[in-house]
């Protein structure tokens, strides 16, 4: 290890348990006062005035017109896939959240897994095109921490041959490519508000397409096909936002700019701190992407550091510093898909090496310098064999 980073003194424990994610709450009263005019309306569900508020101020924010919010984000994924018509099979990454492969099944659709990019971590074109078959109906991509996969080189696989292309934005919210929104890339992308993501509506999720015809047949999807009083014209589920947590992501949203910009400023130590550690490497963003902040990832060699991911994760409890090994196992790895022909560990030579050497940190804006230096002293010292 490189002798600046030596910390001689166990570091202290931190007294309450340091966690990868907490969520911020906006100030009480401003809840409050929207909890009022619910009160006051007596509407909870179905469409509410706080509901059509919150989905125009985030089509304005995320800069798509057709934008439909979910009671989560899993939801609004099954839903989409459904809404494209997806059946078959679906190319996919296995280093994602379970959600992304179990949308899948729960439309009787075959998840076909295909390698990950080493650097970016999501999938490349490179590693899809040889699993395309006659069965294939789409692809569906994750931007992984907010990375966006190739979405250029995708979309050139995917029009010639037909297949549809939806993305897994749970992890980037806000993030644009050279100044395009995420959501302006392939046919659908999911947003997901949950807790601990960097907006949240306690659960919560959205869909955004490009095809407004598309938007009705979701609206009708998440709504048991209902089309009017006396006319269900599709089998659809409820996958409605209720107006309690669209109160709660429109009193956050003034906390938007702020929590952002505190996680940036979160980052800059971690990136000060800890990216010259041999064996160490700090996940970063592509130029002309803006970091949605969203997770602080680092990777460790266990061959360079001598220490493992997973002996480093062990011993940071010691301090109380909770991490999390995302995403480990993959998806390929569940008793669920490890029998389907793509999820042989030789075909995922990238996947398995990343999900044994990845490890998040905590990132929120509530943490203080003090604390993040803290962390990185804990990193430091456990590094360099300390107990």
């Amino acid at each position: 290890m490189n002798t600046k980073h030596i910390v001689s003194l166990r570091p202290s424990p931190f007294k309450n348990p340091i966690y990868v994610a907490r969520p911020r709450l906006p100030p009480l009263e401003k809840y409050r006062a929207r909890l009022e005019k619910i009160w006051a309306s007596a509407w909870l569900a179905n469409n509410g005035a706080q509901h059509q508020e919150l989905e125009k101020a985030l089509s304005r924010l995320l800069g798509n017109p057709h934008l439909s919010l979910f009671n989560n984000g899993t939801i609004g994924l099954m839903l989409g896939c459904k809404a494209l018509g997806l059946k078959g099979e679906v190319i996919t990454t296995p280093f994602t959240f379970p959600a992304t492969a179990h949308v899948l099944s729960w439309n009787h659709i075959t998840p076909v897994f295909a390698d990950i990019d080493p650097d970016s971590l999501t999938l490349s074109p490179e590693t899809i095109e040889p699993l395309i078959s006659t069965q294939t109906s789409g692809i569906l991509g994750v931007h992984v921490y907010g990375i966006p996969c190739d979405v250029q080189g995708i979309e050139n696989l995917a029009r010639p041959r037909g297949l549809k292309v939806i993305y897994d934005g749970a992890h980037a919210f806000a993030t644009t490519i050279n100044g395009q929104p995420i959501a302006a890339f392939g046919d659908m992308t999911m947003y997901s508000f949950h807790a601990t993501k960097l907006f949240h509506t306690a659960e919560g999720g959205a869909l955004a397409v490009q095809d407004p015809a598309l938007k009705q047949r979701i609206e009708l999807l998440k709504n048991f096909g209902i089309k009017n009083e006396e006319e269900v014209i599709l089998p659809g589920i409820n996958g409605k936002m209720n107006e309690l947590q669209a109160a709660l992501g429109l009193s956050l949203l003034d906390e938007l700019a702020e929590e952002r910009s505190r996680r940036a400023e979160i980052a800059a130590i971690y990136k000060q701190r800890l990216e010259t550690i041999e064996g160490l490497r700090l996940i970063q963003m592509p130029a002309g992407v803006t970091n949605s902040y969203q997770y602080q990832v680092i990777r460790i060699n266990a061959a360079i550091t001598g220490v493992s991911r997973d002996t480093l994760h062990e011993k940071l409890k010691a301090f109380n510093l909770i991490t999390r090994k995302y995403f480990y196992p993959l998806c390929s790895q569940y008793s669920c898909y490890q029998h389907l022909p793509s999820a042989a560990a030789k075909q995922l030579p990238n996947a398995h090496r990343v999900a044994s050497e990845v490890l998040t940190l905590p990132l929120f804006g509530a943490l203080t310098d003090e604390e993040v230096h803290r962390i990185c002293d804990v990193i430091c010292y456990c590094l360099q064999g300390g107990e």
